[in-house]
């Protein structure tokens, strides 16, 4: 198995990967992949973000809710400047917008946007996110769920529902199989 300190360590806000860097990475994956790559984006008028179980339940105290806005904005948890949160938080809760992928501004309104789910989960693990995009007549422009599986690791359901360990053929410039080689 080829595991780099990077997998190990992450960089990010904290204080839980699994509530932030997690969290963060699915909000940018989602928009990134499904809305932008394919060119979508601009028929985008809103966007509901949801948290189930563990995620919503310490949510707002473990930073979810920060992470998951910014990361629709299209930051990542490490490239992101952290001197920018504060203001851009500031931004998106007083003008009720967001900017999806820094690039296409609609209405965002918190309390309805963000769902905080404390009494269901997602099927495959506690800390699942469902992102729902919707156009100008409210018809589903793209959704999709993933999971903050711990460290910063993000799977979407159809990962999860593998339930399986594929082993790792990367080659390595130096192999290994024990602590003596």
């Amino acid at each position: 198995m080829s595991v780099s300190t990077f997998d190990l360590f992450k960089i990010g806000i904290g204080p839980s990967s699994s509530h932030t860097v997690g969290p963060m990475r699915a909000a940018e994956r989602f928009v990134h992949r499904w809305l932008f790559d394919p060119g979508r984006l601009p028929e985008v008028v809103r966007i509901r973000a949801e948290v189930f179980g563990s995620l919503a339940l310490t949510g707002r105290g473990h930073g979810t809710d920060t992470a998951v806005l910014l990361g629709l904005e299209g930051h990542r948890p490490n490239l992101i400047d952290p001197d920018i949160i504060p203001e851009t938080l500031a931004r998106i809760r007083s003008s009720k917008r967001i900017n999806l992928m820094g690039q296409h501004a609609i209405a965002f309104d918190e309390k309805r946007d963000l769902a905080l789910n404390k009494r269901q989960k997602l099927p495959y693990h506690t800390n699942g996110m469902r992102f729902t995009a919707f156009d100008g007549n409210d018809a589903v422009i793209a959704t999709r769920d993933y999971y903050s599986v711990g460290g910063g690791f993000v799977v979407n359901a159809d990962d999860a529902a593998d339930d399986r360990i594929v082993p790792d053929q990367t080659p390595l410039p130096y192999p290994f199989k024990s602590g003596d080689e």
